[in-house]
């Protein structure tokens, strides 16, 4: 079984996180893992801390001379702004906890409830984890992921489809390569350069009104193989892995696989995909309203997904809130922020995805070594063209 745990604050030392099985003879270096890292820090729109930060992961276990051994890995990404913050966030009695003190919690935050449930009058012991400083470790772990599925021969693509009002058009016969090389072009990861000038000028208004905006970013996977997933239980089906991954990113408040909600508003016969075959391609579909998923397993077509983000809630207009120890009324605390980072979360969500797709692709076909696992693969291609 696939798994990782990560640890880490955003005014901590480090973010550190510990995969555990992998299989060995993956090709993985630091540098690939850095350029997932610099993705999710650029970006129109993000604020001051990107300036400061410039994330490099460490291997620190698992990994030799540029390959995966099988045993845990252990992964390590500095936080620089700690110089900043080492004795206002020391772990020993020397800690200055009287010093930059969160008393006044941010709407739209984990600020309120967080320091409810966990009886804290300091809501920087809730705000330093709740952080979305905490994806840079989800994205180096689902970059472990994206090698393995790379050596499959499966390809994540993933853009910006939405920002505020503005929606990007996407050509239904733009393929993987071409897909991914406009969106990595781009300051906003947006295939469309009309849409993204559009978006840049509606970031341009929220940062001049101290507000901030959100979106939407899509995620494609292609060369799925059929048969990822089951349907014999609710939490193995693969729409409900993905769902349930991107749901956990900071600030994602929906998500739609397929056609998704649109499939509500349309008849059967404009949303299920008719079957055909061919001695060639084998069962294929002309269109893809699922999304490339069926009974919660694939079915061979590219898998789509798509989440919506809020605007970040930190705003530099602050929304109105209570003191959690005065109960006066105020204006809600200002923690540095950005306008809009619907970019980063799409890189986050390719890192995500990446990272469920491997493990379903583990669970499937097994194996300790990477040699291994690419020969059940190699298998099972040739089995499902021969149904």
């Amino acid at each position: 079984m696939l798994r990782f745990l990560t640890a880490g604050e955003s005014h901590g030392p480090v973010l550190t996180a510990i995969v555990e099985g992998m299989v060995s003879g993956l090709p993985i270096s630091a540098s690939y893992v850095n350029e997932q890292l610099a993705r999710r820090q650029g970006g129109y729109g993000r604020g001051g801390r990107m300036k400061i930060e410039k994330d490099q992961v460490q291997f620190l276990s698992g990994v030799r001379g540029g390959f995966t051994t099988g045993s845990p890995i252990t992964l390590q990404i500095s936080n620089r702004d700690w110089a900043n913050w080492s004795e206002i966030m020391a772990s020993g009695g020397e800690a200055k906890l009287t010093e930059r003190v969160v008393t006044r919690p941010r709407p739209g935050h984990a600020d309120l409830a967080g320091a409810i449930k966990y009886n804290q009058r300091d809501i920087r012991n809730i705000l330093e984890r709740a952080s979305a400083r905490e994806t840079a470790a989800r994205v180096a772990v689902g970059t472990l992921g994206r090698r393995l599925l790379e050596e499959m021969g499966i390809t994540i693509v993933g853009f910006v489809r939405r920002i505020g009002s503005v929606e990007a058009a996407l050509k239904d016969n733009w393929q993987a390569n071409e897909l991914k090389e406009k969106a990595n072009n781009s300051q906003l990861l947006c295939p469309d350069a009309s849409a993204e000038a559009a978006m840049m000028k509606e970031i341009d208004r929220a940062r001049e009104q101290g507000d901030s905006l959100g979106g939407v970013f899509e995620i494609h996977a292609y060369g799925v193989p059929i048969g990822l997933g089951s349907h014999v239980h609710w939490d193995r089906k693969l729409d409900s892995r993905l769902a349930g991954a991107l749901m956990g990113i900071q600030a994602i408040k929906g998500v739609e696989i397929g056609l998704g909600f649109t499939a509500a508003a349309l008849p059967g016969s404009q949303v299920h995909d008719e079957i055909f075959y061919s001695p060639d391609l084998g069962f294929y579909r002309r269109t893809n309203g699922a999304g490339g998923i069926e009974g919660g397993i694939s079915n061979g077509e590219p898998i789509v997904v798509r989440a919506a983000m809020k605007p970040i809630p930190t705003l530099y207009k602050p929304l109105l809130s209570v003191d959690i120890n005065s109960k006066e009324a105020f204006a809600a605390s200002v923690e540095r922020s950005d306008v809009c980072a619907v970019p980063a979360a799409c890189v986050v969500g390719e890192a995500v995805v990446s990272w469920e797709l491997a493990a379903v692709m583990l669970e499937k076909f097994g194996g300790d070594s990477l040699e291994e696992i690419k020969e059940r693969v190699k298998q099972w291609q040739l089995r499902i063209r021969q149904v």
